[in-house]
């Protein structure tokens, strides 16, 4: 088994087997089916499973479903698409919560039976206000103290659908003066009368997550519910519920929480990148711009470059912002090593070389990647109308320039060197095209006469190409903290009008028509691309040749 990095918990998980090393490590994955993974849930993924792999133990999925309102059986597929993708296969299970609410019932019964659960009349706005604040306690409900008589029969008939949403919740009793907030008499269930995407019309009233979530792991034999630091202060919750519905399967769940993964010019809400769907603001919840795995793996990212810039990010209690420079750097060093290089001419330009015979092809080896030994070669034609990309021909040229430029030479990458002897223009003044003689003694060597040609460009046939669309991606924000935004601002002030630049007719070797939706390749002196799987003949920049961002 691969070597898998120590963190502050797997010191925790350490130190409990030195005590006990009987313990069966179980973890779990707990989405909530109302939305798609992103690279933040990537960072929880990767600590929940390699954790259990590490010490032998098993991963579970276990979906969240307890808010029938916002779920859906989309949502649930592509949870499971996304671990598979990533190969974090929950070999402990796939679980659901709503597989426990006939179980959660029977331990909020318990709870008002015990005297330690009432229901409660306050609406939300009322809860809200008895709540209190960070320097002054909480007031008790006026309906704390009702018998348990009474409880049991109204907690029965807000199952049996007598009572409008909003009416009613079942509060857990501890302590309105309590420190932390969330255990001031914590709402434990309310009424919805929604129809649950597995349950049908069974049940009006749900769980809430903090009820549900240790209700769930307990039942599961979960030893370390692993989860971001927002939860810290769930944690005396966590335990109170625990410790008090009755479960024996010692040892008891630990929770135990890590930072959240915050990238630069993103954003990891839910909420805002459904909204950015729901008004076709982007391609779907796979638009490459998007932070989804989906979108990640559509742009061309890969599961191990994904892991591996979590592993650089670090598993650490202290959050912070990381860089997305260094997932792009992930990925294009993946791709140097694996990626097949390929020609395209993004914005051709045609070049006649008139030296060369009109009827003659002939073919040049060029390497698919010279960077690995026996990655090989394949052909390449050459004919006597060539296109260059317009970037590289100057009519003007600025110093330096030694690309194609008026009587000047420059090599055809792997093939012959050519010299501009003249421009040919459209009535409006714009380039037709290019007149060009070969040193055709050159072929893939030096002149005969040892001139020094210092450019190369890349070119294709206009015989042997195709057309395709590039989709040349950039950060979806122009701001680098998305949590730093004004309170008079909002993400959509900070949208970048450039995160998308699309190319239409560019030219690729024929190969590329070919591949297969996935396949990824650099684009010589370009960057990294791969394949589409939604529009034909088209293929999404993944990341450039190197960082374009600049350093501070």
């Amino acid at each position: 088994m691969e070597e898998i990095s120590s963190n502050f918990i797997h010191d925790i998980i350490d130190a409990d087997l030195a005590e006990n090393p009987d313990i069966k490590i179980i973890t779990r994955f707990p989405p909530e089916p109302n939305g798609y993974l992103h690279i933040g849930s990537a960072k929880a993924i990767m600590i929940n499973y390699e954790t259990a792999k590490k010490y032998g133990g098993k991963f579970n999925l276990r979906y969240d479903d307890t808010n029938p309102a916002k779920e859906d059986n989309e949502y649930v597929e592509s949870i499971y698409e996304d671990l598979h993708w990533l190969g974090a296969i929950p070999d402990g299970g796939i679980y659901y919560g709503s597989d426990y609410f006939d179980k959660c019932y029977e331990f909020a019964v318990k709870l008002i039976k015990d005297g330690k659960a009432y229901v409660c009349d306050l609406s939300a706005d009322e809860m809200r206000e008895y709540r209190g604040t960070l320097t002054t306690p909480g007031k008790e409900s006026p309906y704390r103290n009702r018998s348990v008589e009474e409880n049991l029969d109204l907690f029965e008939r807000m199952k049996n659908g007598e009572f409008a949403d909003g009416t009613h919740t079942l509060r857990a009793k501890i302590d309105m003066a309590s420190p932390n907030f969330n255990m001031r008499d914590p709402a434990i269930y309310r009424i919805v009368h929604t129809s649950h995407h597995r349950q049908g019309d069974k049940w009006c009233i749900y769980p809430l997550y903090d009820f549900a979530h240790p209700i769930q792991d307990a039942l599961e034999g979960i030893t370390y519910s692993l989860c971001s630091l927002e939860f810290e202060n769930h944690r005396p919750l966590y335990e109170w519920v625990i410790n008090n519905i009755g479960v024996d399967n010692k040892p008891n769940p630990k929770q135990r929480e890590f930072a959240r993964l915050n990238v630069t010019h993103t954003v990891m809400s839910k909420r805002y990148l459904r909204y950015l769907v729901e008004n076709n603001m982007v391609d779907g919840w796979d638009d490459p711009r998007l932070p989804t795995l989906c979108a990640l793996r559509r742009r061309g990212y890969t599961p191990s470059s994904i892991f591996n810039f979590v592993r650089s990010a670090g598993v650490a209690k202290a959050n912070s912002l990381v860089g997305i420079e260094m997932l792009e750097h992930c990925i294009r060093e993946e791709l140097n090593a694996s990626a097949d290089r390929r020609i395209c001419v993004k914005n051709p330009i045609k070049v006649v070389v008139t030296n060369y015979p009109e009827d003659k092809v002939e073919y040049f080896e060029l390497p698919n990647n010279p960077s690995v030994e026996g990655a090989g070669t394949r052909a390449v034609a050459f004919t006597r109308e060539l296109y260059i990309d317009e970037s590289d021909f100057a009519e003007v040229p600025p110093p330096k320039f030694f690309r194609m430029k008026p009587e000047g030479e420059v090599r055809l990458m792997g093939a012959y060197i050519v010299k501009c002897n003249e421009i040919i223009k459209n009535e409006d003044g714009s380039v037709k095209e290019i007149h060009c003689t070969a040193d055709l003694e050159t072929r893939n060597g030096n002149p005969i006469d040892g001139r020094k040609i210092k450019g190369t460009i890349h070119w294709l046939s206009a015989a042997y190409c195709e057309e395709a669309t590039l989709m040349l991606y950039d950060n979806l924000f122009t701001i680098e903290n998305t949590g730093d935004i004004p309170e008079d601002k909002t993400y959509n002030d900070y949208l970048n009008p450039n995160s998308l630049i699309k190319i239409e007719h560019c030219k690729v070797e024929p190969s590329l028509i070919e591949a297969k939706a996935g396949d990824k390749f650099q684009f010589v002196r370009d960057g990294y691309y791969c394949k589409d799987s939604k529009y034909e003949n088209t293929f999404n920049r993944v990341v450039g040749l190197k960082d374009s961002f600049p350093k501070k």
